[in-house]
C-alpha cells in the first residue's frame, strides 16, 4: 500500500508554516490525537533529535520515540520511528506560492511492520488516510488565524505538549 499523502494550501509564507507545523511543543494544537510531546536530550531540534509522542487512539495511550532524519527550514522536516513492531516515517515539505506569500504544505506518512507488526500497517495507513485531513485542515485554520509560529521547540528544544493546550482552550 502506498504511503498516505495529503497536500494543502496554506495563506501563509513557508517560514511561519514550517516554525509551526515543525514545532513539537505545538503538535497538540493541530493533531488532535497527540496528547503529549517530549523531547530528549534539550538543545534546538535538528538531525538526529529525538522525542516521544504519545497519542490517544480508540481510548487508548500509544508511545512512540522517533528521530529527526531532515531538518531544512523553511522546506522539509522528516522524523522516523526508531523502536517497536510499528515504525512511522514522516515528511513534510513546504513549498512557496505567489512569491512566498503562501504555502503549499505536503505530507507524506507511511508505516513499516517488524516482527508482528508486519501484520497491521495496511490498517493503520487506513486509519491515517482517514484522520490526516481534519489535522491539516487544523494546521491551516491555525496558522490562518494567526497562530504563533516562534517559541516551544523549534526555537528552544524543551518543552510538551497535548492535552493541556488543548484543555487551555
Amino acid at each position: 500500500m502506498p504511503p498516505v499523502v495529503y497536500t494543502i494550501e496554506i495563506d501563509c509564507p513557508p517560514e511561519d508554516v514550517f516554525a509551526y507545523a515543525s514545532d513539537l511543543v505545538r503538535f497538540g494544537e493541530w493533531q488532535k490525537d497527540v496528547v503529549r510531546v517530549e523531547l530528549h536530550g534539550g538543545g534546538p531540534l535538528g538531525v538526529g533529535s529525538r522525542f516521544t509522542t504519545t497519542r490517544q487512539l480508540g481510548g487508548v495511550e500509544y508511545k512512540t520515540t522517533q528521530e529527526v532524519t531532515e531538518f531544512s527550514p523553511p522546506s522539509r522536516f522528516a522524523a522516523a520511528s526508531v523502536g517497536g513492531p510499528l515504525r512511522a516515517i514522516g515528511t513534510i515539505t513546504i513549498e512557496p506560492l505567489d512569491g512566498g506569500a503562501r504555502s503549499r504544505f505536503t505530507s507524506s506518512l507511511d508505516f513499516e511492520g517488524r516482527g508482528l507488526g508486519r501484520l497491521v500497517p495496511d490498517g493503520v495507513r487506513r486509519m491515517a488516510a482517514k484522520r490526516a485531513p481534519r489535522s491539516y485542515q487544523n494546521l491551516k485554520e491555525l496558522l490562518e488565524r494567526g497562530a504563533p509560529t516562534a517559541g516551544g521547540t523549534g526555537a528552544a528544544g524543551t518543552g510538551t505538549t497535548g492535552a493541556a493546550n488543548r484543555n487551555a482552550g
